[in-house]
């Protein structure tokens, strides 16, 4: 039995577990650690494809298991954490009729995450860059958003509530919009032609360094708007 061929597959099972731990410490209210899993997942889904590349080990049932992989960890992950994150706060809504209710709009990410993967799998066009929005990267933008939240969960809560709920619908959208989204495959290290790459981590450095965890968010909406930047400008 050839060993080799079978690595990537065993790190995407690791991912797929990191992505299943994030959502039991959804559920137990630890979002930091929600948090933490999803971006341990995120290192193994880099780490998988690298080594299938390395190693010459590419399979159709590889393929297949990591949009599985990406459906937990960055679609029902994501959309655990915030469904735990309403079901804490509205308990605090004067909406009695509807309260209750309200937590299942979370599943707007999980539902639009499995599309995106579906119509990625199917798509010519995205063998170097992206059209929408990656899910790793929608993963780690509201899994960074809810721990910041967090602690002002009982402040203001008529107003953020229908805020996020709307800003997580928008950019489920994203997910499967048309707009192109610059990826991190690259040919060189060279600065020409990866401009945006550098820039991104420059800032993705500055922005966790001062503010954390919520520096995360700010790294994936700067690489939105650079996306779409970039997009407007070819």
């Amino acid at each position: 039995m050839n060993i080799r061929k079978h690595i990537p597959n065993t790190i995407t099972c690791l991912h797929l577990t990191a992505g299943c731990i994030s959502i039991v410490m959804a559920f137990e209210g630890l979002f930091l650690w929600a948090l933490i899993w999803i971006i341990i997942a995120g290192v193994l889904d880099f780490c998988d494809g690298l080594a299938a590349r390395l190693l010459h080990a590419y399979s159709d049932i590889g393929k297949d298991m990591d949009s599985l992989a990406d459906v937990v960890s960055f679609g029902a992950a994501p959309g655990m954490i915030l469904f735990c994150l309403l079901r804490e706060a509205a308990v605090d809504l004067p909406w009695e009729s509807i309260r209750e209710y309200i937590p299942y709009t979370a599943f707007v990410v999980p539902a639009f995450s499995c599309l995106r993967l579906a119509k990625f799998n199917n798509d010519t066009r995205q063998s170097t860059s992206f059209i929408g929005l990656p899910v790793p990267a929608h993963a780690l933008l509201w899994a960074s958003a809810a721990y910041a939240i967090l602690p002002v969960v009982h402040h203001y809560i008529i107003y953020w509530i229908p805020a996020v709920i709307c800003l997580f619908t928008l950019t489920s959208l994203l997910l499967v919009s048309e707009i192109p989204m610059f990826s991190f495959k690259i040919k060189s290290l060279a600065w020409k032609g990866n401009e945006l790459r550098y820039m991104l981590v420059a800032c993705a450095l500055l922005f966790v360094l001062f503010f954390g965890f919520l520096g995360i968010t700010g790294t994936i909406i700067l690489y939105i708007l650079l996306s779409i930047f970039n997009s407007k400008r070819s």
